[in-house]
């Protein structure tokens, strides 16, 4: 508890962890970056591990950890989307329509079911490959799906920027929308610290230099 509990605590307020309110896309306040800060500094700084024995099955996801009769896919959409639709006899449940203000290009993006293609995607903040290769390869399958379905790490993006994204870290990635990176860097400290993973050097430096310039400015 000691090694997570600044971040975690900021993590209360800064990011939606509960399905039943609406995401939080504004920046963070300075409290809330020192807090990262902190955590950030505690974390084990290491190699990418190898990804042999890496697959997306060793993470299941879209399951219904809340039990609440919602897969975590719509559960997030639900949490995520205004003016939610859903599909008839789901019990509020398969959304089919909304809008979405996407945290990481500050952009209004309509959400139909209809369309055939979907350009929402649910985004693993800490990816699940990136995941894998610092430190979730050791975890057992069913934290591994807890990690997958947490509301922490996951949020209702823009379809084309999630796939840009891919399974990159801090250091290879930032969301387009530039007041958002903090938040979005501070999130994944946060996951990382529930989870006991680690960053690498290159992450960590970057995650550092953003922080430090939002405690600043």
């Amino acid at each position: 508890m000691r090694k997570v509990g600044a971040v975690l605590l900021a993590s209360s307020l800064l990011f939606p962890t509960q399905v039943s309110v609406a995401a939080e896309t504004s920046t963070a306040t300075k409290s809330q970056y020192e807090s990262a800060l902190t955590a950030l500094n505690k974390l084990p700084v290491k190699g990418r591990a190898a990804k042999t024995g890496y697959s997306r099955e060793q993470f299941p996801h879209w399951k219904d950890p809340d039990k609440n009769g919602c897969d975590t896919r719509n559960d997030i959409l639900r949490r995520d989307l205004t003016k939610v639709s859903f599909k008839a006899g789901t019990n509020n449940c398969k959304v089919i329509s909304g809008s979405l203000l996407d945290p990481y290009s500050n952009k209004l993006i309509s959400f139909d079911l209809s369309k055939s293609t979907s350009n929402i995607d649910i985004d693993h903040v800490v990816a699940l490959s990136n995941a894998w290769q610092t430190g979730a390869f050791q975890l057992t399958l069913a934290q591994r799906t807890n990690f997958a379905n947490d509301p922490l790490n996951l949020l209702a993006v823009d379809a084309k920027l999630n796939r840009q994204k891919g399974d990159g870290d801090a250091a290879t990635w930032l969301p387009p929308y530039k007041s958002y990176r903090c938040t979005y860097v501070a999130r994944q400290v946060s996951v990382k610290s529930k989870y006991k993973l680690w960053v690498t050097p290159p992450e960590k430096a970057a995650i550092s230099k953003l922080l430090d310039g939002c405690i600043n400015n």
